[in-house]
């Protein structure tokens, strides 16, 4: 079993210093047992987040081949064909920039997201031009075309309550998408029914994770945990790190001995970089050393790097 844990640090201030701050006897335990293995991403405005670029090169994705995280969460159904997700957004537009808000906050019910993806934005995706559509579950949406292959975008995770021209896409047609479907979900009756009702519009989309998964499926013994995505999100820190106390006690505290055995892996991604930690072969004098050196405080200064 491969554990990887995303949104492990951030490059908050107030969540720096929560971090220093913050006991994980578990992971501390972990790495006077395990060494740092290679790391991949770059830095916190690359587009794809650490834990991503992670699982693109376990799928064996040539490096910074951008990741395929449509057609991943798609699984079986995905084919080989190439896809995107397509996310609903209210982008708020304030004086100086334009934030994109949490698309888990928008109340979209399944009705009301199939109406919106159907009916209003259908018309810019045409069947005879080969472009296909789906709807997978309220305000999960995906498409498909070849000419989205290859094409690098920013993950949502990087866009939510942040500046989106900061991250808007350089491929010219996917500006283009975005632009036309922000001016059709303007004034549109699905929308101005939204509004009567109390709730934010939907007045834009966020085209990301291009890409085709056909002989590059993610390993089965991955298990990716998204404890810790909401309040890292939000910039809830205390919440962020009580969830990361109870994820050391109840996910890596049993995985102790199957670490210490080389049976299972960990990896943990943070705002710049994802690392595996592996098992390291020491010299006796080295694992003498490393039985008497304090553990505390190891987890936080290696999350830290993250």
């Amino acid at each position: 079993m491969h554990l990887v844990i995303p949104y492990a640090s951030a490059m908050d201030p107030q969540a720096r210093a929560v971090l220093a701050d913050l006991q994980l006897p578990a992971l501390d335990r972990a790495l006077a047992d395990l060494g740092a293995g290679p790391r991949f991403g770059g830095d916190e405005y690359s587009p794809a987040l650490p834990q991503e670029r992670l699982l693109a090169a376990l799928a064996g994705l040539p490096e910074e081949s951008p990741p395929p995280l449509a057609a991943w969460a798609l699984g079986a159904s995905a084919g080989s064909q190439v896809w995107a997700r397509l996310t609903p957004l209210h982008c708020d537009v304030g004086s100086d920039q334009v934030t994109a808000l949490d698309p888990e906050a928008l109340g979209l019910d399944a009705a009301s997201s199939q109406a919106l993806l159907f009916e209003a934005l259908a018309p810019l995706f045409p069947e005879e031009e080969g472009w296909a559509l789906m709807h997978q579950a309220a305000g999960q949406w995906f498409i498909s075309h070849e000419r989205l292959q290859g094409l690098e975008t920013a993950s949502l995770d990087r866009v939510i309550h942040r500046n989106v021209d900061a991250w808007l896409p350089e491929p010219r047609q996917l500006l283009r998408l975005q632009m036309e479907a922000q001016m059709t979900l303007h004034g549109h009756p699905l929308n101005t029914a939204r509004e009567q009702a109390g709730l934010r519009p939907i007045n834009s989309v966020w085209i990301w994770g291009c890409g085709s998964a056909a002989d590059h499926a993610l390993p089965a013994d991955i298990e990716l945990d998204e404890q810790l995505r909401t309040p890292w999100i939000a910039g809830d820190w205390t919440a962020w790190a009580e969830a990361w106390r109870l994820l050391d006690a109840r996910r890596i505290a049993p995985l102790l001995p199957a670490l210490a055995a080389g049976t299972a892996t960990l990896s943990l991604a943070g705002e710049r970089q994802a690392l595996t930690l592996r098992p390291q072969p020491r010299s006796w004098t080295q694992r003498l050393w490393q039985q008497l050196r304090p553990t505390h405080g190891q987890a936080a200064r290696l999350l830290e790097s993250l």
